[in-house]
């Protein structure tokens, strides 16, 4: 199974805006509170990487195919996004950003972005091989080897029915 455009596509643009609200209502605080700047920015940033990290543990667990690709991609899109997003929403919102501000948005934020949304979301991808998505079954590859469906013997003589332990 390919991977869609729509999958790469929809995380890097949730994200993107995401994280340029994030920027925006982070640079609106500073502005507001310095000194209370510093506890403000590390919960925003702990948000910020709990959400790709629950996103990517769900895509495992959901078995999303090529997840690695499709993260990749949508880290680059969440962070070119982000950029642009955030030197838009702070020139609205905060101050007078400008187009003066974009080039260093567009290569070291946008850098920054894409890490914030990459690293976590492979983070997710270790944590999402515990969880387990009600509904979905084991595939052939999962089944201990007595109960696969290529074994030659008939279920009778294997010991018991696939539906579960015998009580």
């Amino acid at each position: 199974m390919r991977t869609t455009p729509r999958t790469w596509l929809l995380r890097g643009a949730v994200l993107a805006v995401v994280h340029a609200a994030a920027e925006t209502v982070r640079a609106d605080f500073g502005v507001q509170h310095p000194t209370a700047r510093t506890t403000f920015e590390a919960i925003i940033l702990g948000v910020l990487v709990g959400i790709a990290a629950v996103w990517g543990a769900i895509d495992t667990a959901r078995d999303v195919p090529e997840r690695g690709k499709v993260w990749l991609i949508a880290a680059l899109v969440a962070g070119w996004g982000a950029a642009v997003l955030g030197i838009i929403g702070k020139s609205i919102f905060v101050d007078q950003t400008g187009v003066a501000d974009l080039g260093g948005a567009l290569t070291g934020g946008a850098a920054f972005t894409a890490l914030l949304v990459l690293v976590p979301a492979c983070l997710g991808f270790l944590a999402g091989r515990w969880i387990r998505v009600p509904g979905r079954a084991q595939s052939d590859a999962e089944l201990p080897d007595s109960e696969s469906p290529d074994s030659d013997e008939p279920e009778s003589q294997r010991g018991g029915s696939r539906s579960g332990p015998v009580s």
